[in-house]
């Protein structure tokens, strides 16, 4: 449980948590990269509204998103997902605003301009109706999408995927995690973005690759996993292998073609996902058994990948209890971060807290 103050109006101070005694109703905003997000969540487990407004097919043109338009969109959109959460809470569950307990943020890490918005249109909610505000690490809020709708309660070991983060993560209690592993270079998204764009694959690079994987022969093509101690990783050397692997193809084409037929490019996806779901897996069986935990989690905008997801439920096999969050909390979502402004004591119940484009 943790007191949380409005620092600037009544002064009053508000219990969160499991042991406060009564119903907590956290309305949340995210908008660290190129989703508008807003959320209702019950006690950080029962989402009561949830309304995400995408910018995918804004930024398919450019390849990848561009912070400034990002930015200009979340301004134009955070109105709307705002007063559209307000209204589902109160048809689904009869929750105006003032039944909020607090209100919550993403203070990052994120891009800095798209995470402002988010952040001051949550302080101002907070101010507007004299109610505690919440800021959030955007990372945390991946990891607590698993308590939404389930009965996980830490210890448990968490594998958090996303594009630009890769780390085997500790969790002992809702309030103490350690990081026992990360990437030395490239994220797991960031690698399948990348890989993407080698063989031709529009925005978003990481499910379609995914998609034309299912399909193709993950042995066709062996490549190598990086060679990392601990439970680090390494994808940068994969993502090489793959460039060189899809310049030899091509240089084998008949004369007068320059795009590698369909089905080796299955292959070269299938391929590229084996090594990668492999090489997670592997690490995060050794992290389990090294402290001995029963439970396991994936979080993150990857954990949505089939063969990962696949790999890790196969724990279950042996005896392991496997949680997932459904694909639409894997990817950037607003009920994640009401979630940890809950479940988390390591947040920021200041309303001062400023935005933060890397992890602190």
């Amino acid at each position: 449980m943790k007191n949380i103050k409005n620092t600037l109006f009544s002064h009053k101070t508000v219990e969160i948590g499991l042991e406060c005694g009564y119903d907590n109703y956290i309305m949340a905003i995210e908008s660290s990269c190129d989703e508008t997000a807003c959320a209702v969540v019950k006690n950080g487990r029962e989402v009561i509204a949830n309304v995400v407004a995408s910018q995918i097919k804004t930024h398919e043109k450019f390849g990848g998103v561009i912070p400034e338009i990002a930015a200009r969109e979340h301004l134009e959109s955070i109105n709307v997902v705002i007063e559209e959460t307000f209204r589902q809470a109160k048809e689904n569950a009869n929750i105006k605003p003032d039944d909020i307990t607090a209100f919550a943020g993403t203070a990052g890490p994120g891009l800095v301009g798209c995470l402002l918005v988010g952040l001051n249109a949550a302080k101002t909610l907070a101010l507007v109706y004299d109610k505690p505000f919440i800021g959030v690490n955007h990372l945390n809020a991946h990891l607590c999408a698993n308590y939404i709708d389930t009965d996980l309660k830490p210890p448990f070991m968490a594998l958090l995927v996303s594009g630009g983060h890769t780390q085997i993560i500790d969790v002992k209690s809702y309030a103490e995690q350690y990081i026992l592993g990360e990437t030395i270079d490239d994220a797991v998204g960031e690698a399948y973005d990348k890989v993407a764009r080698l063989i031709g694959l529009s925005y978003p690079g990481g499910p379609r690759l995914d998609k034309l994987a299912q399909e193709g022969n993950p042995k066709a093509y062996k490549l190598p996993e990086g060679k990392v101690d601990g439970y680090n990783f390494s994808f940068s050397g994969l993502k090489t292998a793959v460039l060189r692997l899809v310049k030899q193809l091509k240089a084998e084409l008949p004369a007068g073609e320059t795009e590698l037929p369909e089905n080796i490019v299955k292959d070269i996806c299938a391929s590229f996902q084996e090594t990668v779901s492999k090489t997670l897996a592997k690490k995060l069986r050794a992290a389990l058994e090294e402290k001995g935990y029963q439970q396991v989690v994936i979080a993150g905008g990857v954990a949505a990948n089939s063969e990962i997801r696949r790999k890790i439920f196969d724990f279950g096999n042996d005896g392991y209890k496997v949680f997932a969050p459904p694909m639409k909390y894997c990817t950037d979502n607003a009920a994640m971060v009401a979630s940890c402004a809950y479940f988390n004591t390591d947040t920021f119940d200041d309303v001062d807290v400023e935005v933060f484009s890397r992890v602190k």
